[in-house]
């Protein structure tokens, strides 16, 4: 069904500029295998009756994927929807003719994937894919971790907080939630995603960041201790070494391992990730 085109969307299409949003949502719509991952939900999606009509499952999809890669709530999803018009593109709306999901529809969507595990099986679907093309590098693996926020109130109607969320110390500042623990390949291409509570050890993880195929392993000291040294034989790793020489002791320092100045790290340990967080994309 061909939709109706109007004064806006017309005026949009005559703009002399491509956003950069726009030019990323146009190629997301590109590579991503939408067919194979909505046969994935399909299964689990509410079928059309003669009550109230489900959304369409792939513009609640698209929905779903621009909420991770704007880092968007449910509420700011659809207010996003409202304002943005690339958004509104790339998710099929057009707003004289198509309903724009409410927060609570968005909520629910996202509730559905997570019930069934979905969202794990979607990132394998595309891992499989850019593997496949050939766009995964194999050869070597950036390790980092993230701080995901919850909110810590306990007025809610356990009266409680969330007993999978703890906090943990960051610098001089306390975090209550969880983490997300990313393995990368050098341009910053997700491969493996692990979550845990915020006060898990980031060492404890590294295992599960690693496809088994580097030559090379970058990433902090929190990931790195002694066992790890002692397996890491026949491999380049940046990982700190937690035996050597600090600045200002007398012993001469151990030489860095070459590697780009985008991942050198001028403080006392070897090389390292520089202070924040690895880019990553979904």
């Amino acid at each position: 069904m061909i939709k109706q085109t109007t004064f806006a969307s017309a005026a949009w299409d005559k703009k002399g500029k491509v956003t950069r949003r726009e030019r990323f949502l146009a190629e997301m719509d590109a590579v991503i295998p939408w067919t194979r991952l909505l046969g994935l939900i399909e299964p689990h999606y509410p079928k059309a009756g003669n009550g109230t009509q489900p959304m369409p499952m792939e513009r609640m999809l698209r929905i779903y994927f621009m909420q991770n890669w704007f880092n968007l709530s449910d509420p700011a999803a659809e207010d996003a929807l409202y304002d943005s018009e690339s958004m509104r593109r790339f998710a099929g709306i057009e707003l004289t003719e198509d309903a724009v999901p409410d927060e609570s529809t968005i909520l629910r969507f996202r509730h559905l994937l997570e019930q069934h595990k979905l969202t794990e099986r979607i990132f394998n679907q595309i891992r499989a894919l850019l593997a496949q093309k050939r766009l995964l590098l194999k050869s070597g693996t950036i390790v980092d971790a993230t701080i995901i926020a919850a909110p810590p109130s306990t007025k809610n109607a356990e009266g409680a907080k969330d007993p999978e969320m703890h906090q943990t110390k960051k610098g001089k500042d306390w975090h209550f939630g969880m983490k997300a623990h990313i393995g990368t390949d050098r341009r910053g291409i997700v491969h493996s995603l692990s979550t845990t509570a915020a006060n898990v050890h980031d060492s404890t993880q590294i295992s599960k960041l690693l496809h088994g195929q580097e030559r090379e392993v970058f990433g902090d000291q929190a990931y790195w201790n002694e066992a790890h040294r002692q397996s890491a034989h026949g491999s380049r790793h940046s990982l700190p070494d937690q035996s050597a020489p600090r600045l200002g002791q007398a012993a001469e320092r151990v030489p860095p391992v070459h590697q780009p100045p985008a991942l050198q790290c001028p403080g006392p340990c070897r090389t390292c990730l520089p202070c924040g967080q690895a880019p990553v994309g979904l």
